[in-house]
């Protein structure tokens, strides 16, 4: 386990960057870290260049005090970050070296730990049931021992805002009980979430001009500006940032890691990860959303898929330009990068840039760009969406500039499907396709729970002995949406189709009244994007 102090940065100790991704951020309703999930996020937040990461409550869950157990027995090595305990202080009424939660935060090794404190009157004489001397005295008693001991503390003062209002003189009473007796920092914490920027930002100045001592913050997001405060303390004088991975924690979640990393160093200009770290925002972002098993939030704050993907036609025009005219900074500083989206709202300009983030060269072909435009127009308005679907894009835009435009391994005769509902209850569904490839006419059948799986055997059956790099194409995802039709009409059916050949995907769309038929649609542009991914171009005629 790591001891040092975290001096990774140009600011060196001057400055915390500190995550709690594995205490509070587990609070998020739906997260539920193993042992070994805690590990794994603890060294990707070390390899991103983190000061601090709290591994948890050691003596108060059995998985915290675990993942302390195999940290100090070596299985965490650390070359940034201290690893953090949290804890309480002493109880009332007995001495701190005989609280057993004390001499787990002891017996937890750890380098560095953060103790939880009430700062609220309210919270003291109502929850607590204690006075506000005991209250301090709990405080000093419990820091003085972790710092004899040989610990560095850190002092989180519980619902420090709400209780500053109430009664300003008891909240800044727990923060010297807790400093005079050897803590490095007073954490102010808005736990309730309620604060917004200019107010906590002139209570964090107040406080650091009546203590002088170090300050940190800690925001919860329960008002939308977590992230706004969190920066906004740290230009009234906070030194000292806690943050979790992505926003996760309890009800709306804390301030997010990453967004007040980014703003701290892209807006503030203040280093403080490593300079390899920033490039790695958008990649540990998105491992430790996998972690915690939930989808990344395409529409996060730098790290989003959608951080810089433009959709207006008017802002690819402008991006044309300079890329500069749209994006607030370079995506590449927080290893994320630019898209454009192709949808009705495209014009050429779009088409354009999507070509050449394609690889395709459409200087001076404003014609066929013309006609793809007018195309994608066309198709939008009766339900197709290219936006999510790049791959079915891409074949439509080679279909008009590309020489030798991509083909499908096979050329359709006709299908049927069939379902059967059995007196036991099951459904069955059975297809047959007619098609023609490699220059031969293949009739297959194929079974599935649905049509469109028995669709996807059959095909496979008839292709299978023709294209070699059938086997590793798969289908990974399908989504059906049913959309209103015009005035007067029935519905139609979308269909987005997502395919894997196991080094990358791609997403695919169909459109029809008949979800069978939309589903088709989807499949074969799935299987002529499969053939231009591997190089195979002459299509049925072979």
């Amino acid at each position: 386990m790591s001891r040092t102090s975290p001096a990774a940065t140009p600011l060196g100790d001057a400055f915390h960057l500190y995550d709690t991704t594995l205490r509070d951020g587990a609070q998020r309703e739906g997260i539920s870290y193993s042992v070994a999930d805690k590990l794994a996020v603890a060294r990707l937040l070390d390899g991103l260049g983190v000061g601090f990461v709290e591994g948890g409550w050691p003596g108060a869950l059995p998985k915290d005090t675990e993942v302390f157990a195999r940290a100090a027995a070596g299985e965490l090595e650390l070359r940034h970050a201290a690893l953090v305990a949290f804890g309480s202080t002493r109880r009332a009424g007995l001495a701190a070296a005989d609280d057993p939660q004390v001499r787990a935060l002891l017996d937890s090794a750890a380098p560095v730990v953060t103790l939880v404190a009430k700062s609220d009157r309210r919270h003291i004489e109502r929850a607590l049931r204690v006075s506000v001397d005991e209250a301090c005295a709990m405080v000093t008693d419990t820091v003085a021992l972790l710092v004899a001991e040989g610990r560095r503390v850190f002092l989180d003062a519980e619902h420090f805002f709400d209780g500053y209002g109430h009664d300003a003189d008891c909240a800044l009473r727990v923060l010297e009980a807790a400093m005079t007796a050897g803590a490095d920092v007073a954490v102010l914490c808005d736990t309730n979430g309620g604060q917004l920027p200019l107010g906590l930002a002139e209570t964090v100045a107040e406080v650091v001009a009546r203590t002088g001592f170090r300050v940190g913050i800690h925001c919860q997001d329960d008002t939308g500006c977590a992230v706004a405060n969190s920066v906004s303390a740290v230009q009234a004088g906070a030194s000292h940032v806690q943050c979790t991975a992505n926003g996760y924690g309890e009800r709306t979640g804390n301030a997010d890691l990453f967004a007040v990393t980014a703003n701290l160093a892209t807006k503030l200009g203040m280093p403080v990860l490593p300079d390899a770290g920033m490039p790695e925002l958008t990649r540990t972002a998105h491992a430790l959303a996998e972690i915690a098993n939930l989808a990344p939030d395409s529409h996060q704050a730098y790290v989003g898929a959608s951080a810089f993907a433009h959709k207006a036609g008017l802002h690819a025009s402008a991006i044309k330009v300079d890329p500069e005219l749209y994006n607030h900074l370079d995506p590449e500083v927080v290893g994320n990068s630019q898209r454009v989206l192709v949808t009705e709202m495209a014009g050429r300009a779009s088409v354009e840039l999507k070509g050449t983030e394609l690889g395709l060269d459409l200087a001076g072909r404003s014609a066929e760009v013309g006609v793809v435009t007018d195309r994608v127009k066309d198709l939008e308005s009766q339900g197709w969406s290219f936006e999510a679907a790049d791959a079915s894009f891409e074949l439509l835009l080679r279909s008009e500039v590309d020489p030798q435009p991509p083909a499908a391994p096979f050329a359709l005769e006709s299908y049927r499907v069939l379902v059967d509902h059995l007196a036991a209850g099951d459904v069955v569904a059975e297809a047959t396709v007619k098609v023609h490839v490699a220059g031969t006419r293949v009739i297959a059948t194929g079974e599935g729970n649905g049509p469109v799986n028995a669709l996807d055997a059959a095909l496979r059956e008839a292709l299978a002995p023709h294209v070699p790099w059938l086997d590793q194409v798969e289908l990974a995802d399908y989504k059906v949406r049913i959309l209103p039709g015009a005035h007067g009409t029935d519905a139609v059916t979308r269909v987005l189709i997502e395919t894997t050949d196991g080094t990358g995907e791609w997403t695919t769309v169909g459109v029809h009244g008949n979800v069978v038929e939309a589903s088709w649609l989807a499949m074969v542009d799935a299987m002529t994007y499969a053939a231009l991914r591997h190089g195979d171009r002459v299509g049925a005629t072979r």
